[in-house]
């Protein structure tokens, strides 16, 4: 087969104008936004509160797809080896910068996603039982001193953004409490309001229902703000942890290769709908706070959080179930 210079020059030349003209007119048919946890949960929550929106404003489609299993990496690899069109979407939570510490072989490399924007924070809190005698997290901290390992303390499981941040507490605390991973907040808050665990490290929008109805208390918060739910409750920074700010969150990434127009274009219609006072309101019921980070924001973050979680599996010791 003959390859003249002259039309590999052509084709060099035409590919920035393929790449251009894809851009401008994406998107052309429906858009695949794969969430790779169960239905109901934060993430898909958020997913389905901001992106009919979204939707709206690109003028196509958007299909939530939920795609579950081993902590987030199913639905990731689906999206890793989707084409770089525009057209299929994962919407991550912090599984997203644990995973690369604490699973081994995966097909795909983390770190090869396009960031598009830390769409939301859910803030966590460390609450307790309402028979536990702390009233102060300082009361906590010196019952802890004076059993160690012997206070037991509920997350929405191994690894997850609770679990890390029990792990840095106790760390920062110079305690030791007993972990106990449950298969979400919602059955960890169950068991704090049945008095089976002392405490639970979970988000607030898990912990509110049973603190409000008097049967836990909230001791703090894990974000360096209070909250506008539950203004009396001080953080952890202020709470002798300076810069402790360890929360659930989501966001979104692309595929490797997604054009940058496409991405921009995507960045844009989400920060639009994060500033509309309906979509802000439905997220403050999850217990969410809106975020719309940048790219390069949400790069720096998702860089910056890698080294993290690293640094805190590995000092911890925590494995994959």
């Amino acid at each position: 087969m003959t390859i003249h210079r002259r039309g590999l020059l052509g084709a060099a030349l035409a590919m920035p104008f393929v790449a251009t003209a894809s851009a401008q007119t994406w998107p052309a048919r429906s858009i695949r936004l794969v969430v790779p946890f169960a239905a109901g949960g934060a993430a898909d929550s958020a997913a389905r509160t901001v992106f009919p929106r979204v939707s709206e404003i690109l003028g196509q489609t958007i299909v939530v797809e939920n795609r579950t299993g081993a902590g987030g990496s199913i639905g990731a690899a689906a999206v890793a080896q989707a084409a770089a069109d525009g057209y299929t979407w994962l919407f991550d939570a912090s599984s997203h910068i644990v995973n690369p510490s604490l699973l081994r072989n995966l097909p795909f490399d983390y770190a090869s996603f396009v960031p598009v924007s830390q769409v939301a924070s859910f803030p966590q809190v460390i609450a307790v039982k309402d028979a536990f005698p702390a009233r102060s997290l300082a009361e906590l901290i010196e019952a802890a001193k004076a059993r160690p390992g012997e206070l037991s303390f509920g997350t929405q499981g191994n690894a997850t953004a609770g679990h890390l941040a029990l792990e840095l507490f106790q760390s920062q605390a110079g305690i030791k409490l007993t972990h106990v991973p449950y298969r979400g907040g919602a059955d960890a808050a169950r068991d704090l309001a049945a008095g089976t665990v002392d405490g639970v490290l979970i988000t607030a929008l898990s912990a509110g229902p049973i603190v409000q109805s008097g049967r836990a208390r909230m001791l703090a918060v894990t974000v360096t703000e209070r909250l506008a739910n539950w203004p009396a409750v001080p953080t952890l920074n202020e709470s002798g942890f300076p810069g402790f700010d360890m929360s659930e969150w989501v966001g979104l990434v692309a595929p490797s290769g997604t054009p940058a127009p496409i991405v921009q274009r995507m960045y844009g219609a989400v920060a639009e709908v994060l500033k509309e006072q309906p979509v802000r309101e439905r997220l403050a019921q999850l217990g969410a706070v809106p975020v719309g980070t940048d790219p390069e924001v949400f790069g720096r973050f998702l860089r910056e959080g890698r080294g993290t979680m690293a640094r805190l599996v590995r000092e911890a010791g925590i494995q994959a179930n």
